[in-house]
């Protein structure tokens, strides 16, 4: 009988990486999955427990990793994701992404695993190309409140690279887009959650800038198809993964306010420093090397988001959910 494949997920809890543990798991794989749950929100996982092939472990990767037994291939996807939570806490974001990238690379090379990291379009910075090609190196201020985000994804790109280059490890390094989908927090300072999380609030939609800059969002079982064909492809550079489908914020909170039938107004601050004006994926790499491209159209992926933020009780709705263990049986 072929053994089960062994894969660890960093960052599990999360919204992407919980994400990635159903679909390992529907996979057959035997997933063990990794948080410090700085972000990350047990209630995302918390039906995996009960499964056989499933694992937790309550670990900082910015820490050694040790994981026994065999194993086939690794995801990094821990790290804070949104500007609320690195610009809180900006020293764990950078070491999350200096540090964890080294440890779980330090273990693929033990284990002889095959790595994806899970790097963002933030590594373009404010981007001068529209819309971005990964040939694109960006735009990008090391010293700006962003700075601690977008060059702790650019390290990891390029240790990951030297790992690949130097020991010959299996890498694969996807670029994300802006991604949605049920899961997503509703106060994590993202304009999706946000703009619903005011909606539902009976708030007024807050705009940062004249709304003019631009955005592309991509549901995330779309984003989670790309990310697996990518894992087990033969291609080790950089791609992007998210929907070209591209339009302005202004035109997004419109959107929003007919989605969820409420009348609020949309009021107008300044633009924070270094926020990107545009943001569109140039995806012929993935269609070309991966044949992937998105198929969940915006509406039809908002609609089964906004239930799913429906579906929430009004501690949640409030940002008053808390993380506890003793709700919880961890391997």
């Amino acid at each position: 009988m072929e053994r089960r494949k062994r894969i660890l997920i960093t960052g599990a809890a999360g919204f992407l990486g919980s994400h990635l543990c159903d679909r390992f798991i529907k996979e057959n794989y035997h997933v063990i999955g990794m948080d410090n749950l700085i972000t990350g929100r047990l209630k995302n996982i918390e039906h995996l427990f009960k499964l056989e092939n499933f694992e937790f472990y309550n670990h900082d990767v910015s820490k050694y990793i040790h994981v026994p037994g065999e194993l086939d291939y690794i995801l990094h996807f821990a790290s804070p994701a949104s500007p609320i939570d690195y610009l809180k806490i900006p020293i764990q974001t950078l070491k999350v992404g200096s540090l964890g990238i080294h440890n779980c690379l330090g273990l693929a090379k033990v284990k002889g695993a095959r790595v994806l990291i899970a790097s963002t379009s933030e590594v373009y910075g404010d981007p001068t190309v529209h819309p971005q090609p990964e040939e694109y190196w960006g735009n990008v201020n090391p010293v700006g409140p962003r700075g601690v985000y977008d060059e702790a994804k650019r390290f990891q790109e390029a240790m990951t690279m030297a790992y690949h280059t130097y020991h010959g490890l299996e890498t694969r390094i996807v670029r994300i887009f802006n991604t949605y989908g049920p899961r997503m927090r509703l106060n994590d300072g993202r304009v999706l959650p946000a703009f619903i999380g005011q909606a539902l609030r009976g708030e007024d939609l807050t705009i940062f800038g004249d709304g003019s800059q631009t955005r592309s969002f991509c549901y995330v079982d779309d984003l989670v198809e790309g990310i697996y064909r990518l894992l087990h492809s033969d291609y080790a550079e950089p791609v992007n993964i998210g929907n070209p489908d591209e339009i302005t914020i202004g035109q997004f909170a419109e959107e929003i306010i007919k989605l969820t039938n409420t009348d609020q107004k949309v009021v107008y601050h300044d633009l924070p420093i270094n926020d990107p004006k545009q943001r569109q994926p140039n995806i012929t790499k993935a269609k070309e090397i991966l044949g992937w491209e998105p198929k969940v159209s915006r509406s039809e992926g908002l609609k089964l988001t906004y239930e799913y933020f429906c579906s929430l009780s009004e501690e949640e709705l409030r940002h008053k959910e808390h993380n506890n263990f003793d709700n919880y049986i961890v391997k």
